[in-house]
């Protein structure tokens, strides 16, 4: 056994094996999408989707060789911002400008207004819980201000929170029991508890930043929270209690959101609005779909 434990120690300590995890490398050319290259997300096959390919208003199906192909075209003066997937595989949209979530059938393409609140500044990012409830962040940039919102599976719209900063990112941790939202201007991180019904309660402080904006962020299997840092040009992880595990470096500086894919589930994938492009990385634990 001591010629394997001997392999074993150098593949750990060799240059390739440590650049498999946590070293960004490009999935895509630069400059295949706008500077709203915003809302990577992944289905249920597996295929990568980005907003904004080529021009605002469109959705990019991302191939696993980095090959971009427009998927949809959205509405006349929608934009989308961020994509989830509901269980029967629609892909819903935040559109920012036409103040809606959208709903596209990915079979048919066809694409509808699922959500419509007059009270909605723009809808920003979004997560779903394993009961089809969408949480929503619901910036307001110009007063730097924010709203989360819970929508229904049959669309109907609940306020949740209107005394934010300016909302962002925003995401479940695994066992959906807690809601983390960040707000980029005052560079804060907030975490809820989330009860039965969708309601939050007990706001705390999850973690403050000195410097940097906050943009996306995804939950692990194991809880910890990777965040985006907007003009940092990093992934920052923290653990579920608020500790600072690593930060990843990208090659971009403009990060703007991330989301697992991969065969098992630990490859991250970043957008950056500088490169208008989409990197990659590899990540330890699998996300908290996988």
């Amino acid at each position: 056994m001591k010629w394997y434990n001997t392999i074993i120690t150098l593949l750990l300590l060799s240059p390739a094996w440590a650049q498999d995890f946590y070293q960004a490398r490009d999935l895509t050319k630069e400059n295949l999408f706008t500077t709203n290259c915003e809302g990577p997300a992944v289905d249920q096959k597996g295929n990568l989707f980005v907003v904004n390919f080529q021009k605002d208003g469109t959705i990019g199906q991302v191939s696993a060789n980095g090959n971009v192909k427009l998927f949809v075209a959205l509405p006349t003066g929608s934009i989308g911002n961020a994509i989830q997937f509901d269980r029967q595989g629609n892909m819903l949209v935040a559109d920012f400008s036409g103040h809606n979530i959208l709903k596209v059938n990915t079979q048919t393409k066809n694409i509808s207004v699922w959500v419509h609140n007059e009270s909605f500044n723009q809808p920003n990012d979004l997560c779903i819980n394993k009961k089809g409830q969408v949480f929503a962040s619901d910036p307001n940039w110009k007063n730097s201000t924010g709203k989360i919102w819970r929508i229904e599976p049959d669309g109907n719209s609940f306020l949740l929170q209107d005394d934010m900063g300016t909302t962002n990112g925003i995401e479940l941790s695994p066992e959906e029991k807690i809601l983390y939202v960040n707000e980029s201007v005052q560079r804060t991180i907030w975490a809820f508890d989330v009860d039965e019904q969708g309601n939050l309660s007990n706001k705390r402080k999850f973690v403050e930043f000195p410097d940097f904006g906050l943009d996306g962020m995804k939950c692990d299997k194991a809880g910890n929270l990777l965040v985006t840092r907007y003009d940092k040009g990093a992934v920052a992880v923290f653990s579920p209690k608020g500790q600072l595990i690593r930060e990843v470096n990208t090659k971009g500086k403009k990060t703007s959101n991330i989301c697992f894919g991969g065969k098992d589930g630990k490859t991250c994938y970043v957008t950056l609005q500088d490169r208008k492009c989409v990197e990659t990385f590899r990540h330890e634990t699998a996300g908290k779909f996988y």
